[in-house]
């Protein structure tokens, strides 16, 4: 039979004895976060009902098997089995409820995500996008990308642009002129 124990507001500690093996269960949650451990200890079977003590330290669980007593020390999601029966004076009994599983509430089962609708074409100022095929056109240039063979990707340039600034300084230029009149620049 599994127990639970309520440490702490969203704080609790189950406990289930399967034959020789106890199963240790610490829980800890607020909104929007959990965290769980478990660990499994080798107790023999249990003879009576644990027993659950808290003080300052952490909760200190008496088990009662054929062996003798066992106890188990837990602070925070720590788990360990204590060599020698600690002292409980001055600590609080907390109650232990009995339970019909040493599992913990599960997260709801999320919904499959579905499928993305498609891309639409992306249009910004004088730019522009798709993504099947990959194209991108800005002005007077183009980029392609062919999906089926990438050998062909190509960037191509309108057959005569007509050159108007300067790609160094900004400045106006026309079609005819080699060099910028301002910075010099070279101008393909």
């Amino acid at each position: 039979m599994a127990y639970v124990c309520e440490l702490n507001p969203g704080h609790h500690v189950y406990l289930d004895n399967q034959g020789n093996q106890t199963t240790i269960i610490t829980t800890m949650g607020m909104p929007g976060q959990q965290q769980q451990a478990s660990n499994t200890m080798t107790t023999g079977p249990w003879t009576a009902p644990p027993e659950a003590y808290q003080n300052a330290g952490g909760a200190i669980f008496k088990l009662f098997t054929a062996q003798g007593e066992i106890c188990i020390y837990v602070q925070g999601n720590s788990v360990s089995m204590t060599g020698s029966v600690p002292s409980i004076v001055g600590a609080q009994q907390l109650s232990m409820q009995q339970t019909t599983t040493a599992s913990t509430t599960t997260m709801p089962s999320m919904q499959p995500m579905q499928p993305m609708q498609p891309m639409q074409p992306m249009t910004m100022g004088n730019m522009q996008m798709t993504m099947n095929p990959m194209e991108m056109r800005m002005g007077d240039m183009e980029l392609k990308i062919n999906t089926t063979n990438q050998e062909s990707n190509t960037v191509s340039q309108a057959p005569h642009p007509t050159r108007q600034f300067c790609s160094q300084c900004g400045s106006k230029v026309t079609a005819e002129d080699r060099f910028c009149s301002n910075c010099g620049h070279a101008l393909a």
